[in-house]
C-alpha cells in the first residue's frame, strides 16, 4: 500500500479514535455519568423492545452494556474509515458525517434524565477531535498525493510519505493518552463514589420533613429539595475526588494554637444538624439558584474556639481543594447560628458535587462568601489583609444575604380561569425569618397570604393566597416582611456586588 489512497481510511480511523478517547476523557474529569458512546448505548437498550432485549440477555448472560458498547464501537469504527475515505474527494461530506455523529451522541446526552451543559462537553470535545486530526492528516496524504503526481521525474515520495506515518504514529499516540487519562480519572471518580457509598458516619439521622410546612399547592418547589435538584455553582473545572482516609482540614494563622484535623477526628465529635436553606448571591429575583435540605457536620463554633482566634482577627480564608477561596467573618463562624463543617445532605454523605467529603454551611450568608466545597484549609485572619475568587471580581466583601420572595403560582405568562385563583410560592431571609408574605394584583393594596410552618429561621417558608380576578391581563408582584417588620425592597438592584433586590412580578391572564 504505497500508494497515498490507500491510507485515507487509516486517517479517518485515527482521527475517530482520538476523537472517542478525547471524549472519554473530557467525561472522566468533568465527572459526566457517561461517556457520549456509553449515553448513546443506554439510548439503544431504552429504545430497544422488550423480547429483543430478554433475548440479547439471555444470549450474552450479561446484563451490563459492555456487549453493546463494543458493538458500537466496532460500528463506529467502519464509520470512521469510510469517513476517512469520503474525506479524500468530498471534504464537507466527511464533515457532515461528524456533524450527525455529533448529534446523536448529543440527542443521546439531552434526553437522559437532568442534562447539564457541562454533559455536552465531551461530545464537543469528541467532535473538534475528529475534525482536526483528521485535518492534520489528511494535509499529509495529500502532499504525498501531489508528489505522486509530480511530472518531475526527482520528486520522491518518501519524504511527505514519512511525515503522514510520523503523524499517524503521533495520532495513536495521543488516543492512547487519551484513552489513559479517562481510565485513570474515571478510576478516581469510582474510587471516592465507592468510599461515599460504603461510609456510614455515626450521629447523621435521615432527614424527616416536618408537619405543616408544605401549603399542598401544584407548581410550588418541594420544601426539601432533593440531592440530584439542588443548585450546583462552583468555579471547580474538575470536581476533587478525595477520600475520607485522605482528607485534612488545617486552621492556622492569628490562632493561639494551630489545628489539624482528619476526616475521623472530626466524625468523632458532636454531630449537629438542621435544615438550611442556601441561595447563590447571582440568584436573579424570581431566580431558582436555591434549595433547602437536612445537613449534617460538625459545629465550627467549638472547632474555632479550640483554635483561639487571637484579638483583632474578624475573617476566616477558606480555600478549596481545588484552589478556589472566600473570606468569612469570623463571628458568622462562632455565634449561635448552626454554621458547620457538614459531611452529609440528606441524610447522606455529600455528593462528590456538593464538596464530598467535607464542606462548609453558614446560614444566613450567600455561599461565595462562606459555602467551601472540599475544604482543606481555614486561616484566621482580617479581612484588611486578605482577598479572595470573587472579592477580586469585584463582589462586596461581606455576604449576608437578603430577604427574598418568588411567585411559582401562577407562572409568568400563564392561562387561567376568571374568578378565584391560588397564587402561591416561597419566601426566605436566613437567619432571620419571615413573619408575612403580601401580594399586589394590578397596583392595587397588598393583600396577605398564609404562610407554611417552618422548623427554623434559616429555611425557606411557602406562602399561599386565594385572589379574585378578572378576565384578562394581569401583573401580580410578591414582597415578604422579616421577622424585625422590615419589608421587602421594591428597588430594583442587579446581583452583583452583593444581591438582587425587588419585588417578583409575574403577568398572566384570566379568562
Amino acid at each position: 500500500m504505497r500508494n497515498s489512497r490507500a491510507w485515507w481510511p487509516l486517517a479517518g480511523l485515527l482521527a475517530g479514535a482520538v476523537g472517542l478517547a478525547l471524549s472519554y476523557a473530557a467525561a472522566a474529569l468533568l465527572h459526566v455519568r457517561d461517556s457520549p458512546v456509553v449515553a448513546v448505548a443506554e439510548g439503544i437498550t431504552a429504545l430497544t423492545p422488550g423480547k429483543v432485549a430478554k433475548w440479547a440477555i439471555d444470549t450474552f448472560d450479561t446484563t451490563d452494556k459492555k456487549v453493546l458498547v463494543l458493538g458500537i464501537l466496532v460500528v463506529l469504527a467502519i464509520v470512521f474509515a469510510w469517513l476517512g475515505r469520503l474525506a479524500h474527494r468530498r471534504w464537507w461530506a466527511a464533515m457532515t458525517g461528524y456533524v450527525v455523529l455529533a448529534g446523536i451522541g448529543v440527542l443521546a446526552v439531552v434526553t437522559k434524565p437532568t442534562p447539564s451543559l457541562v454533559d455536552l462537553a465531551p461530545v464537543v470535545v469528541g467532535l473538534l477531535g475528529w475534525v482536526v486530526v483528521l485535518a492534520v492528516l489528511a494535509e499529509w496524504l495529500r502532499r504525498w498525493e501531489l508528489v505522486e503526481e509530480s511530472e518531475d521525474p526527482a520528486a520522491e515520495p518518501m519524504h511527505t510519505r514519512r511525515h503522514f506515518f510520523v503523524a499517524a504514529g503521533a495520532t495513536a499516540a495521543v488516543a492512547a493518552a487519551g484513552g489513559l487519562i479517562g481510565r485513570v480519572a474515571s478510576n478516581a471518580r469510582r474510587r471516592a463514589e465507592q468510599s461515599r457509598r460504603l461510609l456510614r458516619i455515626e450521629g447523621v439521622t435521615a432527614p424527616v420533613v416536618p408537619d405543616g410546612v408544605s401549603v399542598g399547592v401544584e407548581g410550588v418547589s418541594p420544601w426539601q429539595t432533593p440531592n440530584d435538584d439542588f443548585y450546583r455553582i462552583d468555579t471547580a473545572f474538575i470536581k476533587p475526588t478525595i477520600a475520607p482516609a485522605d482528607w485534612e482540614l488545617r486552621i492556622h494563622g492569628m490562632v493561639d494554637r494551630e489545628l489539624r484535623l482528619s476526616y475521623a477526628d472530626l466524625v468523632r465529635r458532636e454531630i449537629a444538624e438542621d435544615w438550611i436553606t442556601l441561595n447563590c448571591v447571582s440568584n436573579e429575583v424570581g431566580g431558582d439558584l436555591i434549595g433547602n435540605a437536612w445537613w449534617s457536620g460538625v459545629r465550627l463554633a467549638a472547632i474555632l474556639a479550640e483554635a483561639g482566634p487571637k484579638d483583632g482577627a474578624d475573617a476566616v480564608l477558606q480555600t478549596s481543594e481545588d484552589g478556589w477561596t472566600c473570606g468569612t467573618p469570623l463571628a458568622a463562624l462562632m455565634d449561635e447560628r448552626n454554621a458547620m463543617l457538614a459531611v452529609a445532605m440528606n441524610g447522606e454523605p455529600l455528593p462528590i458535587e456538593h464538596g464530598f467529603p467535607v464542606r462548609t454551611i453558614v446560614p444566613g450568608l450567600y455561599g461565595y462568601v462562606s459555602a467551601c466545597k472540599w475544604v482543606v484549609d481555614m486561616e484566621v485572619t482580617r479581612f484588611d489583609e486578605i482577598t479572595a475568587y470573587w472579592t477580586e471580581k469585584g463582589w462586596a466583601e461581606h455576604g449576608p444575604v437578603k430577604i427574598a420572595s418568588k411567585i411559582e403560582v401562577p407562572r409568568n405568562g400563564a392561562d387561567v380561569p376568571a374568578g378565584e385563583m391560588v397564587c402561591a410560592g416561597v419566601a426566605w431571609f436566613q437567619h432571620t425569618g419571615i413573619s408575612a408574605v403580601e401580594v399586589q394584583v394590578d397596583g392595587g393594596r397588598w393583600q396577605r397570604a398564609r404562610l407554611a410552618a417552618t422548623p427554623n429561621i434559616d429555611t425557606w417558608v411557602q406562602w399561599r393566597v386565594v385572589l379574585d380576578v378578572e378576565p384578562g391581563d394581569h401583573q401580580l408582584r410578591v414582597r415578604a416582611v422579616d421577622t424585625d417588620g422590615r419589608t421587602q425592597t421594591g428597588a430594583v438592584a442587579d446581583v452583583l456586588p452583593d444581591g438582587a433586590t425587588g419585588w417578583h412580578t409575574v403577568e398572566f391572564s384570566a379568562g
